[in-house]
């Protein structure tokens, strides 16, 4: 067998790879992502609980003053997974208006509900990749920016909220919609009886999204009425219960 046809025999290991590192780092954002909105929802507790959150981001519990250069560094991993997340994934995207078209023909006849969730998620993350850009990039030139009245001027005076409002309802749609097909993908808990347990994550897909959505909506409509509240002294920082008297940290 000469050697061009003995390479050609050869399993293209690439493909597969390119499949695990895809779907690790979309797992990993999705987790990283319902844990920063539990962590972010803190202003629903209160402004000093939402300090306090924002502090810990910075590393004061740990190095006893916050260092915020700690929220750039880790805004910048993030933007660099997304990247190598998104091309990942561009694999997968049509790359032709003549592609476009067939895939909504074939949706359009075939009306297989996965299908569609698919296509809902190539949009969705085409959208996502350029709206946490701008987000992130916020982060990591502006990362002193984080507690209750900074960030609330951010949403409401520095008008971010259509934004954010936007991406709350892309990322939500996005990460659901991903962390459900990564499960069937890798057939995992569908137990005895796939038919049935692939019913049941469909709907567990949606409960989380619900989920995450009205705990979303409810925390920016918070960070909207704090900014109205304080636009007219719009960056001024917020002083915690056990601080009052000391100056601001920022």
């Amino acid at each position: 067998m000469s050697l061009a046809v003995e390479r050609a025999a050869k399993p293209n290991r690439w493909p597969a790879f390119m499949d695990i590192a895809q779907g690790a780092t979309g797992l990993f954002l999705v987790l990283f992502m319902w844990a920063h909105m539990l962590m972010v929802s803190s202003i629903l507790l209160g402004k000093d609980a939402m300090f306090w959150v924002a502090r810990m981001f910075e590393g004061e519990p740990l190095f006893g003053k916050p260092y915020p250069v700690l929220v750039s560094a880790f805004a910048v991993f993030i933007l660099s997974l997304i990247i190598i997340h998104a091309f990942l994934a561009l694999r997968r995207f049509p790359n032709s208006a003549g592609q476009y078209h067939a895939i909504h023909t074939h949706i359009g006849k075939l009306k297989h509900s996965d299908t569609t969730l698919w296509y809902v998620q190539v949009v969705t993350g085409f959208a996502l990749f350029f709206m946490a850009s701008v987000h992130l990039y916020q982060l990591m030139t502006h990362p002193a920016d984080i507690g209750p009245y900074a960030s609330s001027d951010r949403v409401w005076s520095g008008m971010m909220w259509p934004l954010y409002l936007v991406m709350l309802f892309v990322v939500e749609l996005h990460a659901g919609i991903g962390i459900y097909r990564l499960v069937i993908k890798w057939g995992l808990f569908l137990g005895d009886n796939p038919k049935r347990n692939r019913r049941r994550l469909h709907v567990l897909k949606w409960m989380l999204t619900v989920f995450f959505l009205v705990l979303g909506v409810a925390t920016l409509a918070a960070y909207m009425k704090i900014g109205m509240e304080h636009a007219d002294n719009a960056g001024e920082r917020y002083v915690p219960s056990w601080q009052e008297g000391a100056p601001a940290i920022h």
